[in-house]
């Protein structure tokens, strides 16, 4: 499976973006991870098949997953969005171990870069 992520940008504080990873074949667990400079790559979002969705304490609230079946796309819907959300987001698919914030996992997209900046 390949995961093609799309959909960042720069923004101001207090916008929203919307990133999508579409999938060329079918998934089941997909999952959201960013990586700011400097700093570990960490979770931000995850979604099963039949949309059960989990959230990071600091991005709950603000940031909306989402996924279409049929269409083999993953969603990511930010708001409110702040200069610490400033990072490469990675979207993977299929998570090696039953703890899906562990970045292990057996597909990983490019990764797209979102700037949150006055």
């Amino acid at each position: 499976v390949q995961l093609q992520a799309s959909g960042g940008g720069l923004v101001q504080p207090g916008g929203s973006l919307r990133l999508s990873c579409a999938a060329s074949g079918r998934t089941f667990r997909m999952a959201w991870f960013r990586q700011a400079p400097g700093k570990e790559r960490e979770f931000v979002s995850a979604i099963d098949r039949s949309g059960g969705a989990y959230y990071a304490d600091n991005v709950k609230g603000r940031f909306t997953i989402s996924r279409d079946n049929a269409k083999n796309t993953m969603y990511l819907q930010m708001n409110s969005l702040k200069p610490e959300d400033t990072a490469v987001y990675y979207c993977a698919a299929n998570p090696i171990y039953s703890d899906y914030t562990r970045d292990e996992y057996m597909h990983w997209g490019q990764g797209t870069q979102v700037t949150v900046s006055s």
